[in-house]
């Protein structure tokens, strides 16, 4: 697998993992970490994309997002609060320049996309 895909599919199965920790703790926003994931996955592996759109769990939140049917405007928020968060942290924690500067696009370019969906009250 080439590095560009495992990057993605690593950091989709990180947003997973913090999103399924979101089901239990209300500071953690599922939809977004759960949109963010599959949005990774789509990125890296149509294996791990179907499995994700076909799971009895996560498989509603990809529906909606799909069906355009929008995210309440403290759901938006949140989302890009803790994608912000998480980034900031790999960054600093890894502290190369290429990887600073790989994550700034991946989290200039998800906050752009969660602020285009619809907003829904």
């Amino acid at each position: 697998m080439e590095p560009k895909r495992v990057f993605f599919f690593s950091l989709g199965t990180a947003f997973l993992g913090i999103g399924v920790m979101g089901v239990v703790l209300p500071v953690l926003p599922t939809t977004p970490l759960v949109l963010a994931s599959f949005f990774c996955f789509a990125k890296s592996s149509k294996k791990a994309e179907q499995w994700i759109s076909n799971n009895r769990y996560f498989g509603s939140y990809i529906e909606n997002y799909k069906t355009k049917q929008g995210m309440p405007i403290d759901v938006k928020l949140k989302s890009i609060f803790f994608l912000w968060v998480a980034l900031i942290v790999s960054m600093v924690f890894f502290n190369q320049i290429y990887l600073f500067l790989l994550l700034l696009a991946v989290g200039l370019a998800v906050t752009i996309h969660i602020l285009s969906f619809k907003t829904r009250n």
